[in-house]
């Protein structure tokens, strides 16, 4: 079975070349003509089918963005802000300028002029440093993999609750739902507890239950009403599970708790 690490090793490979075809992109609607010269001369008659392969920076960008975000989350939370700085337009802003124009006004095709001759004051080329910086950002995550101050317990803690989800999959095709959901509400609570922990949240109880991560964790604002919700159903279902007193839990009740399990552990770091 393929290890989060390496899964996250490969994705990361895959965004940086995504990155680099929309970094070239960006550069030839900015700069069609130097660009295409360029090219020419590195790649000859290449160049023209090069230039015909590349992204759509308008297109493929959102895409990337999102992908990237999620795996900074995991792999480098602390420059996920500075990630978001790049794209993000600034809230307090009153005006346009080169250095407050972002990757999101670039998207919207935003372009300022001043004057009846339409001199120009800023352009969508004041967004290329930005993707550049963001990309930069993305490459600055490989070298996590090989530092000896990478910690690696996330991940290694992801590739236990992976193989004990699969194992609960497996108990639910064998029609051995109680157990299934047993399993899968010891993966949760694992994982809230993780979070916890992570985010330093101090819990009271000697022995905390899915409810009590979950309402530590609404506290904090960590998650939002409807997560909470969420998670408290889960812990509904879970706590049918583990009384075998109560009536068997459903297939169709133990397949909400899978699939909502795997939801939490994606959504709720």
């Amino acid at each position: 079975m393929t290890s989060n690490v390496d899964r996250f090793k490969n994705d990361l490979a895959k965004l940086i070349k995504l990155g680099d075809k929309l970094h070239l992109s960006m550069q030839l609607a900015c700069f069609p003509d130097q660009l295409k010269q360029e090219l020419k001369k590195q790649l000859k008659d290449k160049a023209e089918e090069f230039i015909k392969n590349l992204p759509s920076f308008d297109t493929e960008y959102q895409r990337w963005y999102s992908e990237a975000l999620a795996l900074l989350r995991q792999i480098l939370p602390d420059r996920v802000a500075d990630f978001c700085r790049h794209y993000e337009k600034p809230k307090t802003r009153k005006d346009i300028t080169y250095d407050n124009y972002r990757i999101e006004d670039y998207l919207q095709g935003l372009n300022v002029t001043r004057g009846v001759y339409k001199e120009k004051v800023v352009s969508q080329d004041a967004a290329i440093p930005h993707f550049r910086q963001q990309l930069a950002i993305v490459e600055a995550a490989q070298g996590r993999f090989d530092s000896s101050l990478f910690d690696i317990r996330h991940m290694v803690q992801a590739d236990l609750l992976d193989s004990e989800l699969e194992a609960a999959e497996h108990l639910a095709k064998s029609k051995f739902f109680r157990a299934a959901g047993a399993v899968a509400g010891v993966v949760l609570e694992r994982h809230l507890g993780e979070v916890c922990s992570d985010r330093k949240i101090a819990i009271g109880k000697k022995n905390p239950t899915i409810s009590d991560f979950n309402e530590a964790l609404k506290a904090e604002s960590v998650i939002d009403i409807p997560q909470w919700r969420f998670i408290q159903h889960l812990g509904d279902i879970r706590n049918i599970c583990d009384h075998a007193k109560t009536p068997d839990p459903t297939q169709e009740q133990v397949a909400d708790l899978l699939s909502g399990v795997k939801k939490v552990i994606k959504t709720v770091y």
